[in-house]
């Protein structure tokens, strides 16, 4: 049966082409189920059935897995019969009942303009490491772009005649993202006068690199903001993503419309985008409450 992981796999990289990240919590996913299917000696998908499924889904609940964690299951199992029945593995989706629960979004952590503002001003932009940090925090904030978007950006994705980026999201799909002037800015003296110090005798397409020349990597810039995190002294625990929420919550705020976010966030579904209103709706309430002589 882990024949058929293999190729799933296969199918969701090079036919979905969905994210490292993605993939590999799809195949732990399903080969959790694998495995307690193999304990009850079913070595065969077609004999797998609707209570196989539940009884699995029932021990996660046992175990005290989270509502996101099963939630997460029943979607990558969901979708490895699917691909099985498109192989004609099974002729019966076992699955084709069981409904994914719809679980309540936590609104997330956003930073106000002053917050940002602290944030961006703290590198230390007369050293070359100090440039290259407040470049990244800059676009970040100016694109809302995920960090993995951020540190796979490459010098040819930049287009500084017409301000914008070639952002390649989740799925391999490709978006166009503008950036603003003081992003454009900064990007210009970071590669005209800095970016080639990290380089040294190497070459690399990428665009943000490490001291050592290579392309930045998630974790790394992940250490990179915690240090400014510290140093700005913002009370709120702050994330890449903490960034890319107050992109979005800042756009809406200053009247930009759900799919204009959508599109720049780079969300197939805008019930994904539809959470920032949500945002909007609690600082009305707050503006209310401040200003409102009965609140």
């Amino acid at each position: 049966m882990n024949e058929y992981l293999d190729s799933f796999y296969n199918y969701l990289s090079v036919i979905k082409g969905l994210s490292k990240n993605t993939l590999e919590s799809y195949i732990r996913d399903c080969s959790k189920l694998v495995k307690y299917l193999d304990n009850l000696n079913i070595d065969d998908f077609r004999d797998v059935n609707h209570s196989n499924i539940l009884d699995f889904l029932d021990i996660l609940r046992k175990q005290r897995a989270k509502a996101n964690t099963i939630a997460r299951h029943i979607a990558s199992i969901k979708q490895f019969f699917k691909y099985l029945v498109l192989e004609k593995v099974i002729k019966i989706d076992p699955t084709s009942n069981i409904r994914t629960p719809k679980l309540n979004m936590a609104l997330p952590d956003i930073l106000t303009l002053n917050d940002i503002e602290k944030l961006l001003d703290t590198p230390n932009i007369n050293t070359n490491i100090g440039m290259r940090d407040s470049t990244m925090l800059e676009v970040l904030y100016a694109s809302g772009i995920r960090v993995s978007e951020l540190v796979n950006l490459k010098i040819k994705d930049l287009n500084f005649e017409l301000g914008y980026i070639v952002v390649f999201g989740k799925g391999s799909k490709e978006r166009i993202v503008p950036l603003g002037k003081f992003a454009i800015e900064k990007l210009t003296k970071y590669i005209n006068n800095i970016r080639s110090s990290f380089l040294r005798d190497k070459t690399s397409e990428y665009l943000f690199l490490n001291r050592n020349g290579y392309n930045m990597t998630r974790q790394g810039f992940w250490k990179i903001l915690k240090v400014h995190s510290i140093k700005a002294a913002i009370n709120k625990t702050i994330t890449p993503h903490t960034i890319r929420h107050t992109f979005a919550s800042h756009l809406l705020e200053r009247g930009a419309d759900l799919r204009t976010i959508q599109l720049l966030l780079g969300h197939s579904d805008i019930s994904s985008t539809q959470i920032y209103t949500h945002i909007d709706t609690k600082r009305l309430k707050e503006i209310h409450r401040q200003h409102h002589p009965r609140a």
